[in-house]
């Protein structure tokens, strides 16, 4: 019998029928994967490539439908395939609604959950040629880039242009603005993805022993130095390695960094004799290089190596527009971390989230995420997010108003954010219902 490749995650929470699922499908030589709880199957998928998600509906605590949405959004090229023992003609028009492939009604034969895998995991293939002659621009997911605005698309552009060379990357952002994630999908998305990718933040080694960690060392190299270590770089050989915060790289560094780039070797800390290695460098750093050059503080001739191609990853304040997108991934994944639940935001409070200027970019949207859904029982709203949210009011730099103007501005704001639900608008400004009737009159 032909050896089969495809995983298939089995969910359901009558373990006789996982067990069912099994049987059946390792006789035809599938890989599966048992889980009886939706928060089980998230696990495994974070953790497994999954090529087919075979789901009960009718599940406690979570449903599978709330499931099949979570694959939907976050693992779009996952097929999904139901097998149930409450049919119904709605159940079966959301399913098909919400990308399903197949329906199965319990109880069924090996013969006809064969022909529905089959099916589906085929449905996958034609999924993967159609993709490829489609637009990256339909797309909300790219890897673990999220975003549909014009500054994401123009990134994931880029990177479908370099991801199948080894041509340097250098990548330019904020702090919190996902520049990791940007290097990460250059290497997962192309030809090199079987390849190691090895990141290293230069910031956070120190300064003696940043070479060593790098490059290597050899027996004697220095104190401690009891034997033979390959580096960052040997580890990386192969594939991708990725320097993140560059710009702390000390100047002795940098220049064995010119040396790998021109050379395409390495000499290990002690070492005379150079060895060849074969890696792809991205970079990163939300310092100004040109201003460390004229600083004398970071080589020229190196920065002009290492910016053979630029990505540039915008603020998340220009393009609020992916914020709802990155609230419903953090959203899944913290309401099943604590709250073995997904959680629902309220419309009030995504608005106070599209308002914000996010000075942390996207680490500091998904700590408030995860913080609101600890705070929250089943929906996030405005009480549940950061005071420095709650009551941030933006003005332009160059004008000057009164108090009075300021507090009439935040009501307005507060009261557009409630949809002009005067009681919950009170609630939030911490006054009387009648305190807020006579700020308004005045």
């Amino acid at each position: 019998m032909q050896l089969r490749q495809e995983n298939i995650l089995a969910v359901d929470d009558d373990i006789h029928i996982l067990e069912l699922l099994q049987r059946h499908l390792q006789s035809f030589n599938y890989h599966v994967y048992k889980a009886i709880s939706v928060k089980e199957a998230v696990e495994i998928l974070r953790d497994t490539q999954i090529d087919l998600l075979i789901t009960d509906l009718k599940m406690p605590e979570i449903d599978g439908f709330e499931l099949i949405k979570f694959v939907s959004e976050n693992y779009p090229e996952i097929p999904k395939l139901i097998v149930t023992g409450f049919p119904s003609v709605q159940d079966s028009l959301a399913a098909i609604k919400s990308g399903v492939v197949d329906y199965l009604t319990k109880p069924f034969t090996k013969d006809e959950l064969i022909v529905a895998v089959d099916k589906s995991i085929n449905s996958k293939k034609q999924l993967a040629i159609n993709s490829s002659n489609s637009s990256q621009n339909n797309k909300s997911t790219y890897g673990e880039i999220i975003g549909n605005s014009e500054k994401i698309n123009h990134v994931i552009q880029i990177i479908e242009k370099v991801k199948n060379n080894k041509a340097t990357v250098f990548i330019k952002g904020e702090s919190g603005t996902g520049k990791e994630l940007v290097a990460r999908a250059i290497h997962y998305q192309g030809k090199y993805s079987r390849a190691p990718f090895i990141a290293v933040n230069c910031g956070g080694i120190p300064e003696n022993l940043i070479e060593a960690e790098l490059f290597g060392y050899t027996k004697g190299a220095f104190t401690g130095a009891d034997k033979v270590r390959e580096g960052y770089f040997q580890a990386a050989n192969g594939g991708t390695i990725f320097l993140d915060e560059i710009g702390n790289a000390p100047r002795s560094v940098q220049s064995r960094l010119l040396r790998v780039l021109q050379e395409k070797e390495v000499v290990k800390v002690g070492a005379q004799k150079p060895e060849k290695i074969d890696v792809r460098i991205v970079t990163a750093t939300n310092s100004n290089l040109r201003e460390m050059i004229k600083n004398d503080t970071f080589r020229e001739d190196l920065y002009y190596r290492l910016t053979v191609v630029e990505i540039d990853v915008a603020p998340l304040r220009d393009r609020k527009e992916d914020i709802p997108l990155l609230v419903e991934k953090f959203l899944h994944k913290y309401g099943i971390e604590y709250k073995d639940r997904f959680i629902k935001i309220a419309p009030e409070a995504s608005k106070v989230l599209e308002r914000y200027h996010w000075p942390g970019n996207i680490r500091e949207l998904e700590n408030v995420i995860q913080r609101a859904v600890i705070m929250c029982d089943k929906v996030i709203e405005i009480k549940h997010l950061p005071d420095t949210l709650k009551f941030n009011i933006d003005f332009p730099n160059d004008e000057l108003v009164s108090l009075k103007e300021i507090e009439k501005r935040h009501v307005i704001k507060i009261l557009n954010a409630t949809n002009n639900n005067k009681t919950k608008a009170a609630e939030i400004l911490g006054i009387t219902r009648k305190t807020l009737r006579q700020k308004l009159e005045n």
